[in-house]
């Protein structure tokens, strides 16, 4: 079965690519094999909408099966920012750098232990049909005040997950795929496929 992932950013392409490296009978491909397709605005106001939207045009356009997702880091102490607006929070050219100083920045009053917050992520997945079903996966921990690390992307140098004590940037890409937000929702996606999509081929 092929499978679309509809996104162009290479941080999940490669981290989703490394958590479905082991699925038997799915052959996965993303947007640079589809080089003339349009871009889809993100303009939803929840995760949810936005994976949905992604999802639904990459399968209409591409005749097969799309998964497509959308994510954010959500703190407490900013009423739940950045949230749906995470890869725009600093501009729509901004860099991961630039994210992390202005996250940073609006933390910089903010005791220890009132840094709290999650990263959360929808996977969508839609069929060139139109059955489209969308999961959430969601992972707790902390903002820390410096970057710390230099794996992973986006805002993964400065959230610790709970139970642990270096972020996402230095844990690495074999725990990362185990626990984060992505990896949660990417694995119920998986289980969603294989009950639902695989056996309509």
């Amino acid at each position: 079965m092929k499978l679309v992932l509809a996104t162009r950013n290479i941080g999940k392409v490669q981290e989703f690519n490394d958590m479905l490296s082991n699925q038997s009978g799915v052959e996965v491909q993303c947007m640079k094999d589809f080089p003339d397709a349009p871009e889809v605005l993100e303009d939803g106001e929840t995760y949810q909408a936005n994976a949905k939207k992604k999802a639904v045009h990459v399968a209409k356009y591409s005749g097969i099966l799309a998964l497509a997702d959308d994510s954010g880091l959500e703190v407490d102490a900013l009423g739940g920012a950045p949230g749906v607006h995470s890869a725009r929070y600093a501009g729509s050219d901004a860099s991961d750098a630039d994210r992390i100083a202005k996250l940073l920045a609006a933390l910089r009053h903010v005791p220890d232990n009132e840094r709290n917050g999650r990263f959360k992520c929808a996977v969508a997945v839609a069929s060139p049909g139109g059955r489209t079903d969308v999961v959430v996966g969601v992972c707790d921990g902390s903002i820390i005040r410096e970057p710390r690390g230099e794996l992973g992307f986006g805002y993964d140098p400065v959230f610790v997950p709970n139970g642990f004590n270096q972020s996402f940037a230095e844990l690495g890409e074999q725990v990362k795929n185990r626990i984060s937000h992505r990896a949660k929702a990417l694995n119920m996606a998986l289980k969603l496929i294989k009950d639902t999509y695989m056996p309509m081929r």
